[in-house]
């Protein structure tokens, strides 16, 4: 399972390389077309169906909802010129911090 950020970053150099291409072939390029708006709504109907899935679905149901979200997050990085290192580095930077000190953390940063 040691795969995790290499997957990730895979999949983020694919969407990257597929952003211009032709949106009647590619569902990357068809996001691309239709603006950061639409696809952030698509990753919140994507994060709710991952919450629905959670509740009452089959583990296997679940897990295909997860990776949806992580698709369009993943979209949603190279959007914004974000690579999952950063994504990562946060989370490491997260580790050994209580959960409840990191937020109040943040909100000292705000």
């Amino acid at each position: 399972m040691g795969k995790t950020n290499d997957t990730w970053e895979d999949l983020y150099d694919l969407v990257d390389s597929r952003k211009k291409g032709d949106p009647e072939k590619s569902y990357v390029a068809k996001l691309f077309s239709r603006g950061i708006n639409k696809v952030s709504q698509k990753a919140g109907e994507e994060a709710v169906e991952v919450i629905i899935a959670a509740l009452a679905e089959s583990k296997k149901d679940f897990i295909n909802e997860c990776a949806d979200l992580m698709f369009h997050l993943t979209v949603l990085c190279v959007m914004k010129g974000i690579h999952p290192s950063e994504i990562m580095q946060e989370l490491e930077d997260r580790m050994g911090t209580s959960g409840i000190d990191e937020k109040a953390a943040r909100k000292k940063k705000s």
